[in-house]
């Protein structure tokens, strides 16, 4: 695993071979990366949250590229230490794991995030809920985004808060986002 841009360029990372998770792609990645570019300052004080945190990969490119704080929720014990061993080798505090299930973790969350990124397993059953119980929890700011890793069978096309789809290979975002509203009346 690398870290593609930011303060922690380049920095590599052995993920143990006996892991599950099935990090999200440097091709991908990097592309993602791209195109978030355009919706998102990371160094505007952002707050993100990395759900199915899996080896966190994605952690370690937020804090890099700047967020200023980036909650890791990922339920296996072994990928849960691993995430807090390299956030300890590159001395961060911007980066706070949490070991439990993403879905009680989102229905017991009070907080809202300008950034939240989702790489639940593809066969996951409840996959498709997981663009509604972001919004059913409000977990999302004014203006924040919310993206969706996913397989090439599903779509969200039809979600009222969709944007819209990338792929890269096999690896298929999906981006939501919460509309911002004005406050200002129509002249007349």
């Amino acid at each position: 695993m690398r870290v593609i841009s930011g303060i922690y360029k380049r920095r590599r990372f052995d993920v143990p071979h006996t892991f599950k998770a099935r990090p999200t792609t440097d091709f991908a990645k990097e592309n993602l990366f791209n195109v978030l570019s355009n919706y998102i300052d990371f160094e505007d004080g952002v707050t993100a949250l990395d759900l199915f945190a899996g080896t966190g990969s994605i952690s370690i490119e937020l804090v890099s590229r700047g967020c200023d704080r980036v909650i890791s929720v990922e339920k296996d014990p072994q990928h849960y230490a691993f995430i807090r061993k390299v956030m300890e080798e590159v001395k961060t505090d911007k980066c706070f794991p949490v070991r439990g299930d993403v879905f009680r973790y989102m229905e017991r969350c009070h907080e809202q995030f300008d950034f939240i990124f989702a790489d639940p397993p593809y066969a996951l059953s409840e996959l498709p809920t997981i663009p509604d119980k972001i919004f059913e929890y409000n977990l999302l700011k004014e203006g924040g985004l919310f993206v969706l890793e996913h397989g090439k069978t599903l779509s969200f096309e039809n979600h009222p808060h969709f944007v819209e789809h990338r792929h890269y290979g096999s690896v298929n975002f999906s981006f939501f986002k919460v509309e911002e509203t004005t406050d200002e009346q129509p002249t007349l």
